[in-house]
């Protein structure tokens, strides 16, 4: 298996993502063992923020990095662990609301595919980029 990074690079639907965790300087965190779950928004995700967000966010690293660490949960859990929950609390500090009817949603984002085990835990791929509040 690969790890979350390397599984979403192969993937190819992740290059906003994958630059904003380098911006953010948090990818040495999610190449570390772990484990994490991570809600990774696709970039058509971040395209449909509105105009100028992604820019602001490029300029103020910290709100950034709070954004993305808001996408992260410590541990592995599956689709099925985390319905269980009505609400986990992410690496941000803030809780992140599971939708656990169908369809699987994180907060206002349905999880498009679920469940790409890595070596340091899984992603859920996500439609919409996921705020804290």
């Amino acid at each position: 298996m690969a790890s979350i990074l390397d599984t979403a690079r192969a993937a190819g639907c992740f290059t906003t993502l994958l630059t904003a965790v380098e911006l953010a300087g948090l990818s040495a965190a999610l190449d570390s063992p772990g484990p994490f779950t991570v809600f990774a928004p696709v970039d058509e995700a971040f395209a449909a923020l509105p105009p100028g967000t992604v820019q602001t966010l490029v300029d103020n690293t910290p709100q950034l990095a709070r954004i993305l660490k808001y996408h992260v949960l410590a541990g592995a859990w599956s689709r099925d662990q985390l319905i269980d929950q009505a609400q986990w609390i992410s690496l941000e500090g803030a809780p992140v609301p599971i939708r656990r009817a169908t369809p699987f949603e994180v907060k206002n984002a349905t999880v498009v595919t679920a469940d790409l085990l890595c070596d340091n835990g899984v992603v859920h791929v996500i439609n919409r980029v996921i705020l804290p509040g």
